[in-house]
């Protein structure tokens, strides 16, 4: 089992020049399957479906997450067919294994209270401070995506509407703003980001301290920044406001395909997730305050 494993990985690293962390992930998985082999003295040209089956049985029982299992089995996938195109075997015994369903985590949401301190933290005392209370102002009055908004140019933004036009994927929409949003963007815009700017001709609406176009990372580690400042224990990432957005929406009464409309989502079904979380909620709130389920 090691002299193919060996070959395959140099299969990975200098045919499929696979990166070197998909090589790793990929390996560490094939190890562990030919240490359960090699304890059952099984030899590569023996494996049957049965035993890769049982294999990834064993590893749920080992509390492995359906993630995991899933991902072993892909690898084995990979390796066998590889063996196969060697003429090292004559099938695939992993092939028609069926692939373990993932169990689909809610996304995390903050309260109502969390969002306002999250909000309250940017100190409107210098540029700075300005700038990051309109960038959170937007990112939460309108749900889009951090990619989205560090794409987004002054021209995207109509004050005087009280709306941004947000382009992604070839499509156009246009997301309500409101007031709170469009009193922190104009203040930013109209007094604060010029003297941000390191070029006049700069189009980006929200820029760093070099007067560039913010990037992933530089917003990623503000929101940290601000999360700490708030003392909010959740792991809050630039998406969590997001699916804030959202839900908080559809716990408002706005319907579903208002809000997949303004989140820009091509399939119902991703918007419908908030939904589950709407329904646990009111399940937990249930749960805590009818005498008669206390």
């Amino acid at each position: 089992m090691k002299t193919f494993l060996a070959a395959y990985e140099h299969y990975l690293e200098h045919e499929k020049h696979a990166s070197a962390n998909t090589v790793a992930s990929y390996m560490r998985d094939l190890r562990q399957f030919a240490s359960y082999a090699d304890d059952r003295q099984l030899k590569v040209r023996d494996i049957t479906q049965s035993n890769v089956s049982t294999y990834l049985d064993y590893l749920a029982g080992q509390g492995k997450s359906p993630a995991t299992v899933s991902r072993s089995l892909a690898s084995l996938k990979g390796f066998f067919t590889y063996l196969v195109g060697e003429a090292v075997i004559d099938r695939n015994p992993a092939l028609h294994v069926a692939t373990v369903k993932a169990e689909k985590k809610l996304p995390q949401v903050l309260t109502g209270k969390e969002v306002e301190r999250l909000l309250a933290q940017p100190k409107c005392s210098d540029m700075k401070g300005y700038r990051d209370k309109a960038m959170l102002e937007l990112l939460y009055a309108t749900g889009i995506r951090v990619t989205e908004l560090i794409s987004l140019n002054l021209t995207d933004v109509n004050l005087a509407g009280s709306f941004i036009r947000c382009e992604s994927k070839g499509k156009e929409r246009i997301i309500p703003l409101y007031p709170a949003a469009v009193d922190a963007l104009a203040v930013y815009m109209q007094n604060i980001r010029p003297k941000m700017i390191a070029d006049i001709d700069e189009q980006a609406l929200f820029v760093n301290v070099s007067g560039d176009r913010m990037s992933r990372q530089g917003f990623w580690k503000i929101v940290k920044s601000y999360q700490e400042k708030a003392h909010i224990d959740k792991d809050i990432t630039p998406h969590t406001l997001r699916h804030s957005f959202a839900t908080h929406l559809l716990e408002n009464g706005a319907d579903l395909h208002s809000i997949q409309e303004m989140m820009g989502h091509s399939d119902i079904s991703s918007t419908q997730v908030y939904a589950q979380l709407v329904k646990q909620h009111l399940k937990s709130v249930y749960n805590k305050s009818h005498p008669k389920a206390m």
